[in-house]
């Protein structure tokens, strides 16, 4: 448990020069160095160091980051590109299917078929 280090013999002469008797600034000063002692403890667990965020955590994440975006971009292209290829191919299968068709169509009309 942390502990705030002030000078209480000094804290003690102090309230008795005030006017207060010894016990009184005793207790006082143990109740002032509780409270003291708490506000601590609780600022401590509040606020740990373990949840503290580092420019070298933060760099760490942004890195991270590019990662995630750079390898989601590549396959992105490669979608692309299949989707492409695919496309490519169905233009050529319908223009040879409509060749074909249309020279099917020709033959019947010159009477050849």
């Amino acid at each position: 448990m942390a502990r705030l280090i002030f000078d209480t013999h000094e804290f003690v002469t102090e309230l008795k020069q005030a006017g207060l008797s010894e016990p009184q600034a005793v207790a006082i000063t143990r109740l002032h160095q509780q409270a003291s002692n708490a506000t601590i403890d609780y600022v401590k667990h509040e606020h740990s160091l373990e949840n503290v965020v580092t420019n070298k955590d933060l760099d760490a994440r942004i890195k991270e980051t590019e990662l995630k975006i750079e390898l989601v971009r590549s396959e992105l292209k490669r979608d692309i590109a299949e989707t492409k290829a695919e496309l490519i191919r169905w233009v050529v299968a319908v223009g040879l299917l409509q060749i074909t068709l249309i020279t099917a169509l020709l033959l019947k009309l010159v009477g050849k078929f």
